[in-house]
């Protein structure tokens, strides 16, 4: 029995610090050819959303058409940020710049053709999002996309940008 809750504690220990993850650091290239290491990526302290897409992903390009449409007034109202992290692979990268111009997509793109960064986010299928909170924790995973699920995305946004700075602090 004792051994039984002790794995039990450690397994919710690790999943704990998985929901408060740093990010972890993986050399990157901007459309740009600019090296981007993802350990520091931020936003200044504000949330922002990190995306894994592929310019063949339907359900991809739709979730970051429905969040462009709303992209200037979430950056208004909270100050949010998209890094989209194209998974393209190598043969297949020259598409994405393309996409993003025809698109008119403000995010800052990140290209990942080896896949280390997913791979290193644990990303399994894409779509995928995080949010991270503006201390650099993960404070939100998901996959997939339906119509609509980006409105989950500014709510969890909005509620992270009205927590209280200083969680320690007593009251």
């Amino acid at each position: 029995m004792k051994k039984t809750l002790n794995v039990i504690a450690i397994f919710l220990f690790f999943i704990g610090l998985s929901a408060h993850a740093q990010l972890p650091s993986v050399q990157l290239r901007s459309l740009d050819g600019k090296v981007v290491n993802t350990s520091a990526l931020n936003n200044d302290g504000k949330p922002f959303i990190i995306s894994f897409f592929a310019t063949w992903c339907k359900p991809c390009n739709r979730e970051l058409k429905a969040i462009h449409e709303q992209y200037a007034d979430w950056q208004d109202e909270t100050g949010v940020k998209v890094v989209a992290i194209s998974i393209d692979e190598a043969q297949n990268i020259n598409k994405v710049k393309p996409l993003v111009d025809g698109e008119g997509w403000e995010y800052e793109v990140l290209l990942d053709p080896n896949s280390e960064f997913r791979r290193a986010m644990g990303v399994q299928m894409i779509p995928h999002v995080f949010i991270i909170d503006g201390d650099g924790n993960i404070a939100e995973s998901r996959s997939g996309y339906t119509d609509g699920a980006e409105s989950h995305l500014i709510e969890k946004v909005r509620e992270l940008t009205a927590a209280p700075k200083n969680k320690n602090k007593k009251k």
